[in-house]
């Protein structure tokens, strides 16, 4: 398999700041890769959130996820601090597809990328795509990376 390089910081606008927790660390001494994924999930959750006005709680929309995968470049550990970029990389009618990359604070190059999709479903019946509301797209369109600033 080809080892690419990692992502770099400055191929992202959006940060959310994150700490490593003591219980983080495994039995190895580093962060078990399970947080990766809670942490890749917490920053997206609150991007749609905080700037989609996305309600998670009781809202007609539920966003699903039907694919993740992550590639470990460098460890990470109790107590790192963490920046976690985030972009859109596809913005469909009813799916989003996100690229994100964990940073320490010190760091340059990502210690783990993510590709995370997001379906928008009916929050009752949760078969069928619905289109992505209107606030979390505007929101979503200011961190895709296909988008121009002129947008």
């Amino acid at each position: 398999m080809k080892e690419s390089k990692p992502r770099q910081r400055a191929d992202y606008q959006y940060f959310d700041q994150v700490e490593t927790r003591w219980n983080d660390n495994d039995i190895y001494g580093h962060m078990n890769n399970v947080v990766y994924y809670e942490m890749f999930d917490s920053v997206i959750n609150r991007y749609l959130i905080t700037e989609g006005c996305l309600n998670i709680s009781n809202g007609p929309t539920a966003g699903i996820i039907p694919e993740t995968r992550c590639r470990y470049h460098k460890p990470l550990r109790f107590p790192d601090r963490l920046d976690v970029g985030l972009r859109v990389t596809r913005l469909g009618k009813s799916s989003v597809v996100y690229d994100s990359s964990i940073f320490r604070i010190q760091d340059n190059d990502a210690a783990a990328e993510c590709y995370f999709v997001h379906v928008f479903v009916d929050r009752k019946q949760q078969d069928r795509p619905v289109p992505i509301p209107d606030s979390v797209r505007i929101a979503l369109a200011k961190i895709d990376i296909n988008q121009s600033p002129s947008d």
